[in-house]
């Protein structure tokens, strides 16, 4: 039944960040709130969450980048999903996604310009991700 499939992440580490941590945290945080994971660990291509988002069926994409990097790996990829089939797909982006300090309101922004559904700083907890997929997902009555 449609009811008891476990939601899907496609989640790993965009561009050419090599930052394993996070990911690894995240993927421990995300099977434990119930969720099914496909980790695609760092170094992952836009076209890489896309093929792995439709061949998993997979009802949301998480994307990590920590080495400033994030806005510039991110550019165009809601039109690419668009294109792919994933229309409407949540987006989720975190982590250390833009160079310098800068104020997160606006970059949060801007995310949300390119296409992005949440946009989260340094240092968000798990929680608050699982938080926003549960309530974009449609889950909010399902608690871990």
């Amino acid at each position: 039944m449609e009811s008891e499939r476990k939601k899907v992440l496609v989640i790993g580490v965009i561009g050419a960040d090599v930052h394993a941590v996070g990911n690894a945290i995240l993927n421990h945080a995300f099977k434990a709130a119930g969720f099914e994971v496909v980790n695609l660990g760092v170094m992952v291509s836009q076209e890489e969450y896309i093929a792995a988002a439709i061949e998993s069926n997979a009802d949301a994409i998480v994307v990590s980048s920590l080495y400033g990097q994030g806005e510039l790996d991110c550019r165009g990829m809601r039109e690419k999903c668009d294109e792919a089939g994933l229309k409407g797909i949540p987006l989720i982006v975190g982590g250390n996604i833009v160079i310098g300090k800068q104020s997160f309101a606006e970059v949060e922004q801007r995310f949300k310009a390119m296409g992005f559904d949440r946009a989260f700083p340094p240092g968000t907890a798990p929680e608050t991700t699982i938080e926003a997929l549960r309530e974009l997902l449609h889950m909010e009555d399902q608690q871990a």
